[in-house]
C-alpha cells in the first residue's frame, strides 16, 4: 500500500511521492503535502513552461521563476500556464 497524505493542491487523501522531490526543507514540505498525482501534473506543467518560454535551468533567475510558478500551482493560486495550450477534452 502507497504512503497517503492529505495532499494541499486537491485537499483530500491521495497517494504521496515516494521520496522528496528536492533536498532540504522545500523538498520535505513537498513530501508530506503534496499527492503523486499533483507532483506529475506540475512536472507536466514544468516542462511546458521551460519549453514555451525556453528557460535554462544553468540560470539562477529561471530556476527561481519556476521554484515560484510550481509553489503557486501546488497552493491553487494563479500561475503561469503555456500560452495556446488546450488540455485534452475529458
Amino acid at each position: 500500500m502507497s504512503r497517503m497524505v492529505h495532499c494541499k493542491k486537491y485537499n483530500k487523501e491521495l497517494p504521496g511521492l515516494p521520496a522528496p522531490p528536492y533536498p532540504g526543507p522545500k523538498g520535505q514540505e513537498i513530501y508530506e503535502t503534496v499527492s503523486q498525482q499533483a507532483w506529475n501534473e506540475w512536472q507536466t506543467q514544468q516542462t511546458m513552461l521551460i519549453n514555451e518560454k525556453q528557460l535554462s535551468m544553468a540560470s539562477a533567475d529561471d530556476r527561481k521563476y519556476l521554484q515560484e510558478q510550481m509553489s503557486k500551482f501546488l497552493n491553487n493560486e494563479d500561475y503561469h500556464h503555456a500560452e495556446g495550450y488546450v488540455p485534452p477534452a475529458e
